[in-house]
């Protein structure tokens, strides 16, 4: 079994948006994604995007992605890299691309100086929570991640 790693280009858009509605589901937020493959190329592959996409395939094969882009961490004094998504298919679960894929991105981390390697799990993704353990990764409970988004946001905004 070989796995690839490689860096997403703008025609792995439907791709890519594949993966997110296949992860939507897994995460019960099936019906939340308003992404469209053109907002992929956009948003992914423009000239100021922030974000950066690998395509991970295992035998010749796309088995999942990973979106991340870079942070920064002012108690450090340097970025840090933080990852958004990263989903591998059930059917290709087991076979250590999603810890090659995550080793792929702490070694981007440690090329660009990065202080810090970072990502969100859902409190009931017990599977999740129990692989970034066994790698190593450590909870940050006493950090409550907010967010405003939609109306909130626009609202807030508009003072």
């Amino acid at each position: 079994m070989s796995i690839h790693i490689r860096p997403a280009q703008a025609q792995d858009a439907a791709l890519i948006l594949h993966f997110i509605k296949e992860l939507a589901v897994y995460e019960r937020a099936g019906d939340q994604v308003a992404a469209t493959e053109n907002d992929i190329v956009a948003s992914l592959f423009g000239a100021d995007s922030s974000g950066q996409a690998l395509i991970c395939e295992v035998d010749g094969e796309p088995a999942g992605y990973a979106v991340y882009f870079y942070s920064y961490s002012t108690w450090l004094a340097k970025k840090g890299l933080y990852l958004e998504d990263l989903y591998i298919s059930p059917r290709q679960r087991g076979c250590g691309a999603g810890k090659q894929l995550l080793r792929h991105l702490a070694r981007l981390a440690v090329e660009q100086g990065c202080g810090r390697f970072e990502w969100s799990v859902l409190d009931w993704n017990q599977p999740a929570i129990d692989f970034y353990l066994s790698i190593g990764a450590k909870p940050q409970a006493e950090w409550v991640r907010y967010r405003m988004e939609g109306a909130a946001l626009s609202d807030f905004a508009a003072g």
